[in-house]
């Protein structure tokens, strides 16, 4: 059985990202035949000679329109060597929110750039937000390579560039991969093109199916990995002739995993107990690991309800009302400290008081500005926060899972901001602070 990787793609306006995931799909034979015939009519409509693949993902009408990407939508392909869930993202400015949805849970990112153009502000601002996700790997494909003079020196200066990039922002040189493609012919994409005798390494989609996937690399503290966090989404006591004493809690792993037998800890009241059975709708199991939905029934009648988290014991984590964190302010209306909004996190909704407003990070120069008035739309910095009621998160850099949130506007119940617990900004190598 293949196993799966779940990745994201991320680009300026105009790089040719649409194209790109159009051709994945097309060269994978993702798409059935109909919808070929169908992009294929529309493209000679428009007076194109080949295909236009983007016509494949750019779904709404208004994607269409304006030839962008707006919203995120979930693609499915596969390989005869791995399974394949790609968040397709806007590119635009306005839309880095939905960049961060999408790229939240990805395991690698594909970053596009034209190579016409090379390494551009809105480049350094993605991997800056990827960097501070925790993304584990990127690869950049170097799109339209077939539209400059000299290929071979456009694209190791893009590279050299790139790899500066993110070793400032953290990451390791293996991590990293760059592949000139050209999405709209195909090259390097699932077939290596002899119009880049330069490059020697694998194609796009070879590199997919071979890159290892580690999908708790994130969930360890000091080296070692953390135990057993399940947040709490539902209480189910259905008082029925044939259950009437069932108590289940219902949930997904977030971390570690669980067996029957298995010590508990229930935050944030601390009170202990153990796990006497793991129910789903198709039986019983025996274990469940990080990322199963299940059903988890204790052996003691304990009070457990919506937003608490069922832990181990050994190393969990100590509920918090204050804390640092960082984030993405993604509302016009810039965000002031004193600002009182709602906090999610995980199944836990509570209110929130921003205190102090501790750096606000310069992703173009990798500097930060200390103690700013404001956090502007797209702007990324530290903050102080007090909430309520206690959550039990991990930090960021621990567990993706455990260690994000939301700040929600209290009165319209929009989206203002992604969190990430602790100091995400400390693993930047930042130049002179201000």
């Amino acid at each position: 059985m293949s196993d799966l990787l779940r990745l994201a793609t991320a680009g300026s306006v105009d790089d040719g990202k649409s194209t790109l995931v159009g051709r994945l799909l097309y060269d994978t034979k993702s798409v059935l035949a109909d919808q070929i015939d169908a992009v294929t009519r529309a493209s000679v409509d428009k007076g194109l000679s080949t295909p236009d693949l983007s016509l494949l993902v750019d779904g709404l009408r208004a994607e269409r329109e304006q030839g962008i990407t707006i919203d995120v939508a979930y693609r499915y392909f596969a390989t005869p060597r791995r399974t394949f869930v790609l968040a397709d993202t806007p590119g635009h400015v306005q839309y880095t929110r939905n960049t961060v949805s999408g790229a939240s849970t990805a395991q690698l990112v594909i970053l596009l750039v034209d190579a016409r153009k090379g390494v551009i502000s809105q480049t350094r601002k993605h991997a800056a937000v990827l960097a501070l996700l925790g993304v584990p790997r990127l690869v950049l494909a170097v799109n339209k390579i077939d539209l400059v003079d000299d290929p071979a020196q456009v694209f190791a200066d893009i590279s050299a560039e790139f790899r500066s990039l993110t070793g400032s922002l953290g990451w390791a040189a293996e991590d990293v991969r760059e592949i000139p493609v050209s999405a709209l012919h195909g090259d390097n994409v699932a077939v290596r093109s002899e119009n880049t005798p330069f490059y020697d390494g694998p194609t796009l989609i070879e590199h997919l199916e071979s890159v290892p996937v580690d999908s708790d690399s994130q969930e360890k503290r000091d080296g070692q990995p953390i135990g057993l966090r399940f947040p709490v989404q539902y209480v189910i006591r259905p008082r029925t002739a044939d259950f009437p004493d069932y108590r289940g809690y219902a949930g997904q792993v977030a971390a570690g995993s669980v067996v029957p037998g298995d010590e508990v800890v229930i935050l944030p009241s601390g009170t202990r107990t153990t796990v006497s059975r793991i129910d789903t709708a198709d039986g019983e199991l025996d274990v469940a690991h990080a990322g199963r939905s299940v059903t988890l029934v204790l052996a003691d009648d304990v009070d457990v309800s919506r937003g608490d988290t069922i832990a181990a014991p050994s190393g969990a984590p100590e509920p918090i009302d204050q804390f640092d964190a960082t984030v993405c302010w993604l509302a016009e209306k810039p965000l002031r400290p004193g600002a009182r909004l709602l906090l999610k996190h995980g199944t836990r909704t509570t209110q929130a008081i921003v205190g102090s407003l501790v750096e606000r990070l310069d992703e173009q120069e990798l500097t930060s500005e200390q103690s700013p008035e404001t956090l502007e739309l797209n702007e990324i910095g530290k903050i102080s926060v007090r909430v309520a009621e206690p959550i039990v998160a991990d930090d960021y850099t621990v567990n993706r899972h455990t260690g994000c949130f939301l700040l929600i506007d209290p009165a319209g119940g929009n989206t203002l901001a992604a969190g990430l617990v602790g100091d995400a900004i400390a693993a930047v190598e930042l130049g002179e602070r201000v």
